[in-house]
C-alpha cells in the first residue's frame, strides 16, 4: 500500500467539496468549541486567582483561629517569620438604626481590622477617602463603612448613626471594593468594616462569642511558602490553626471553579458524544454514496489497506478542519466576552489565550472523531467489485474485522482515561463515561425496539385503509439507519437536558416547598448564659411560637482518633477537615434516637464521654470505645465514644455531629444558639423584642439564608442547562444531517408512491408521522433516562426526596417530537416536488 497514492486519491475526492461533510464539521466543531470555551474561562479565572493570590488573601500567608485569638506563642512565631502581621476579626451581628417609627435592623458580616489592614491591595470607598480616614469617624463617634446593599436596606445616608451591639458608630463611606472579599467564604449578610479597638464595650466579642481571627502575614521575598506551611501546621494544627497562603488565596472560589468547570467539561463530553453520532452518520452516508467508487477501485486492483487509507486520510483532514474551527471559537469567545465575564465574577479574571484548554479540547475532539468514524470506514473493506452491478443504495452490513474493534476499544479507553485525568474528578468522569456508554447502548436497543414495533404496526389489520400511517410505520421499520441516528442523537441530548430539568425542579421544590413546614424562622447565636432565661421567657409566652430549641455552642477540632492523626485514621473525612460545632447535654435531647451504646447518667462527672452521629461514625470507621481528642479553644479534651445517635441535618434545625457530657466542657467559655419556629407574621416582633433586649445577639433569618443558597443553585443550574443546551443543539444538527442524508432515498420513495397512485398529501403526512414517531421514541427514552438520573442524584447524592416533575418531563417529549418533525420536514419538499419519471429513469 502506498500512502502517497492514498493521499492523492483522497485529495481528488475532496475536490468535490465538503457538502457531504457539513454535519461532520458542524458537530465536531461545536463539541470542541464548547469544551474549549469552558476550559478557557476556567483557566482565565485560575490565572486571575494565581496572579492576585496575595491580594485576595490579604497577605502572603494567613493563620486562622476559630472563636479565639492567637496565643502568645502563636503570635511570637508569626512575628518572627513575617515582616508585619495584621489581625482581622470576622463575625456576624445586627446593625441597628434608631427611628421614631421603629428601629430598622439588618444582618451584617463585620470585619474588625487593625491599622495595618489591608497588607495587600486597596480598599475603595465612595466618597473617595482612605479607609483610615473613614474609620476615624466624626463628631466623637468612631466610623464604619458598609456595603451598598446594607446601606440601601437600612435606608442610610452618609453621616447617619448606627448601632453595633451596645455602641454607636457613624457611617462614613460606602464600601465599593473589598480586596480580600473572595477569601472570606460564604457570608449571610453584607459587609461592614470597623476598627477592632472601637468595638470595646460593644458586648459583641464576649467570651463564647462565635467569631474567627485571621492573622495575615507579609513575608520576606525569599520565603519558601511550602516549608513555612509545614512548620506552621506541625506547631499549631492540633490547636485549631488553619493555614492559607497566596498560592491559593481564595481556596473556596478555586475549588468551586475547579468543580463546576470540570463538571461542565464532562457535560461537554456528552455533547461531543452526540456529535460523534453525527460524525458516524455523516461518514456512513458519505461512504454509502461512494460504494460504486470503492467497487471500481477494487476492480482496478486496490487493496483493502489502500481503501481504508484513502478514507482515513479524508477523515483526518476534515477532523483538523473541524478542530481548527472549534478551537478558534473556543479561543475567541472568552476574549470577546471577557469584560462581561469579569464584571459578573467577584474575583480577578486573566482574560488571555490559554493553550492548555485548547490542547485538551483538541485531544477530546480528535479521539471522538476517529472513534466514531473508524467503524463505518472499516466496513468499506467488505465492499465487493460486484457492487458495480447491484443496487446503488445497497449498504455494507455486519461487523468490522476484530483489529478495528480492538482499535476502537483502545480509542475509547484513551478518551475515558483522558477525561478522568484532565477533569480532576476521576470518579465523576468514570461515572459520566459509563453513563454515556450505557445511554448509547439503551438508545441503540430503543431504536431496534422502535423498528420492530413499527414493523408489527405496519402489518396490523387495524391500520388497513390508513395509508399515510402505514407508510410512516413501514419507513421507520425499513432497512435504512435513520431511526438509529435520530434516536441516538436526539435521545442523548434530551436525556442530559431531562436529567438537569428533573434535578433543578426537585431542588427548587425541596427548598421552596419544604421551608414553611420544616425550617425554623430564625437562628439566634451568641446568646450568653445569663441571657438564656429571659430569651426563653419572651418566646415561651408567645402563642405564635410553636417551638424553641436551644443548645450550648462550642467549636473544636478533632485532632486524634485512638492516638492517631484524625485525618489518617478517618480517611480524610469531612468531619476532621476543620473545626466542628460541639454541644453538651445531661440527658438525650428530645426526639434523639440512640442506635448503639448507652447515654451517661445525668449527674455523671467522670472521664469525658462522647455521643457521635451514627452515619458519620460509620463513614469514618468509628466504633464504641474509640477515643477522640478534640482541641477546644487551645485545650485538648480526650473522651471515649459511648453511644451513636441519629442526626438529621436536613431539617435546618439544631444538629451536632459530636455531643459530650456537661462536666467535660461546660466550664469552657461558650454561648448558646437557638432555633425559633414561629408564624411568619410574628417574626418582626420577635426580632424587635429580642434584639432590643439583647443587642449582642445575632439573628439569622432562615428564609434569607436559603434565598442566598437558592441564588447560587440557580447559577449552577443555569450553567449546567447551557451545557445541556449545547448538547441538544449538537443533537439537532445531527438530526438535520440524518434528514439530509435520507433525502435521496425519500425522493425515490416519493416517486414510487406517486407512480402507485399516492397523493402528495398522503406522502407528506407519512413523512410527518415518521418524524413524530422517531421524535416520540427519542423523547420517551430521554424521559426515562432523565427521571432515572434525577432520582439517583437526588436520593444518593443530595440525600433528598424525589418526585417526577411532569411538566418538565412532558416538555422534553414534546420537544423531541417537534425537533424531529422540523428537521425531517425541512427536507421533505424536494422529494414531494420530484417528477416520478425523471427519478425512475435516473435510477435505471
Amino acid at each position: 500500500m502506498s500512502l502517497g497514492l492514498a493521499a492523492r486519491l483522497a485529495r481528488r475526492e475532496l475536490r468535490g467539496g465538503l457538502g457531504a461533510f457539513r454535519v461532520f464539521v458542524a458537530c465536531l466543531a461545536l463539541g470542541v468549541a464548547a469544551i474549549a470555551t469552558v476550559g478557557s474561562v476556567k483557566s482565565s479565572i485560575e490565572g486571575g486567582l494565581a496572579r492576585e493570590g496575595a491580594v485576595l488573601l490579604g497577605g502572603d500567608a494567613e493563620l486562622e483561629f476559630t472563636y479565639r485569638y492567637a496565643s502568645a506563642v502563636e503570635a511570637a512565631w508569626m512575628n518572627s517569620v513575617a515582616r508585619s502581621v495584621s489581625e482581622v476579626v470576622d463575625f456576624r451581628s445586627m446593625a441597628v438604626v434608631s427611628d421614631p417609627a421603629g428601629d430598622r435592623r439588618g444582618l451584617t458580616q463585620i470585619k474588625a481590622v487593625d491599622d495595618l489592614y489591608p497588607l495587600k491591595g486597596q480598599v475603595q470607598l465612595s466618597p473617595d477617602v482612605s479607609l483610615a480616614q473613614a474609620l476615624d469617624g466624626d463628631g466623637g463617634l468612631p466610623g464604619v463603612v458598609m456595603h451598598r446593599v446594607l446601606v440601601d436596606r437600612l435606608q442610610l445616608n452618609i453621616g447617619d448613626v448606627i448601632r453595633l451591639g451596645t455602641k454607636h458608630f457613624r457611617l462614613m463611606a460606602i464600601l465599593t471594593v473589598e480586596p480580600d472579599n473572595a477569601s472570606a467564604g460564604f457570608a449571610l449578610g453584607p459587609r461592614t468594616i470597623v476598627r477592632t479597638r472601637d468595638l470595646e464595650g460593644s458586648a459583641l466579642l464576649a467570651p463564647g462569642t462565635l467569631f474567627e481571627t485571621k492573622y495575615r502575614m507579609s513575608l520576606p521575598g525569599e520565603t519558601n511558602l511550602e516549608d513555612l506551611k509545614v512548620e506552621a501546621l506541625e506547631r499549631f494544627s492540633d490547636f485549631g490553626a488553619h493555614w492559607r497562603d497566596s498560592r491559593r488565596g481564595a481556596p473556596g472560589v478555586q475549588e468551586f471553579v475547579d468543580r463546576i468547570g470540570s463538571f461542565l467539561v464532562l457535560v461537554g463530553l456528552a455533547g461531543l458524544a452526540v456529535g460523534g453520532v453525527g460524525v458516524s452518520a455523516a461518514v456512513r452516508a458519505y461512504l454509502a454514496g461512494k460504494i460504486t467508487t470503492i467497487a471500481t477501485l477494487k476492480t482496478l486492483g486496490a487493496s483493502r489497506g489502500l481503501i481504508i487509507a484513502i478514507y482515513l486520510i479524508q477523515i483526518a483532514v476534515l477532523t483538523v478542519l473541524s478542530l481548527a474551527i472549534g478551537l478558534a471559537i473556543g479561543a475567541v469567545l472568552p476574549l470577546v466576552a471577557g469584560p462581561v465575564i469579569a464584571a459578573r465574577l467577584p474575583v480577578p479574571v486573566e482574560i488571555a489565550l490559554h493553550p492548555r484548554p485548547l490542547i485538551e479540547a483538541a485531544l477530546y475532539g480528535g479521539l471522538v472523531a476517529f472513534l466514531f468514524a473508524l467503524w463505518p470506514v472499516a466496513k468499506t473493506e467488505e465492499v465487493r467489485a460486484a457492487a458495480l452491478f447491484r443496487d446503488a443504495f445497497a449498504r455494507v452490513r455486519g461487523w468490522p474485522r476484530w483489529r478495528y474493534l480492538m482499535i476502537s476499544a483502545g480509542l475509547l479507553t484513551a478518551l475515558v482515561g483522558l477525561a478522568a485525568t484532565l477533569s480532576g474528578i476521576p470518579e465523576l468522569a468514570l461515572w459520566t463515561a459509563a453513563a454515556i456508554v450505557a445511554a448509547l447502548a439503551v438508545l441503540v436497543l430503543a431504536s431496534i425496539a422502535v423498528r420492530w414495533l413499527a414493523r408489527r404496526a405496519a402489518g396490523s389489520r387495524a391500520l388497513r385503509g390508513r395509508t399515510a400511517i402505514r407508510l410512516a410505520f413501514g419507513a421507520v421499520a425499513g432497512p435504512g439507519e435513520e431511526a438509529t441516528s435520530v434516536v441516538l442523537s436526539l435521545g442523548l441530548g434530551l436525556s442530559v437536558l431531562a436529567a438537569v430539568g428533573q434535578i433543578d425542579r426537585n431542588l427548587m421544590a425541596a427548598i421552596e416547598g419544604d421551608l414553611p413546614a420544616v425550617a425554623p424562622s430564625y437562628f439566634f447565636v451568641d446568646i450568653q448564659t445569663d441571657q438564656l432565661a429571659g430569651f426563653r421567657a419572651r418566646l415561651d409566652s408567645d402563642p405564635d411560637v410553636s417551638r424553641v430549641e436551644t443548645a450550648p455552642m462550642l467549636r473544636g477540632v478533632i485532632t486524634r482518633i485512638n492516638g492517631q492523626s484524625a485525618r489518617e485514621a478517618s480517611g480524610n473525612h469531612w468531619v476532621v477537615h476543620s473545626d466542628r460545632g460541639i454541644t453538651y447535654a445531661a440527658a438525650p435531647p428530645a426526639n434523639t434516637t440512640i442506635t448503639a451504646g448507652t447515654w451517661w447518667p445525668e449527674d455523671y462527672t467522670g472521664p469525658p464521654q462522647i455521643s457521635f452521629s451514627a452515619e458519620e461514625a460509620a463513614e469514618m470507621g468509628l466504633a464504641l470505645g474509640d477515643s477522640l481528642t478534640i482541641n477546644i479553644l487551645g485545650r485538648d479534651v480526650t473522651g471515649e465514644i459511648t453511644s451513636f445517635r441519629e442526626v438529621d441535618f436536613s431539617s435546618a434545625g439544631i444538629g451536632f455531629v459530636l455531643l459530650m457530657n456537661p462536666a467535660a466542657v461546660a466550664a469552657a467559655p461558650h454561648s448558646h444558639i437557638a432555633t425559633v419556629y414561629a408564624d411568619e407574621r410574628a417574626e418582626a416582633a420577635i426580632l424587635r423584642d429580642l434584639a432590643g433586649a439583647y443587642p449582642n445577639i445575632t439573628a439569622i433569618r432562615v428564609r434569607d439564608a436559603i434565598e442566598n443558597v437558592t441564588r447560587v443553585l440557580n447559577g449552577i443550574a443555569a450553567a449546567t442547562t447551557y451545557g445541556a443546551g449545547a448538547t441538544l443543539l449538537t443533537g439537532f444538527i445531527v438530526l438535520i444531517g440524518a434528514a439530509a442524508a435520507g433525502e435521496r432515498a425519500r425522493v425515490y420513495e416519493a416517486a414510487v408512491l406517486k407512480t402507485l397512485g399516492a397523493e402528495r398529501r398522503q406522502i407528506f403526512l407519512s413523512f410527518a408521522l415518521r418524524a413524530a414517531i422517531l421524535g416520540a421514541a427519542a423523547g420517551g427514552v430521554a424521559l426515562a433516562a432523565g427521571i432515572t438520573a434525577g432520582w439517583a442524584v437526588m436520593v444518593y447524592v443530595m440525600d433528598a426526596e424525589f418526585s417526577v416533575a411532569w411538566g418538565s418531563a412532558l416538555t422534553i417529549v414534546a420537544g423531541g417530537i417537534v425537533a424531529t418533525m422540523l428537521a425531517g420536514l425541512a427536507f421533505a419538499w424536494r422529494p414531494l416536488a420530484a417528477r416520478p419519471a425523471q427519478v425512475l429513469r435516473a435510477r435505471e
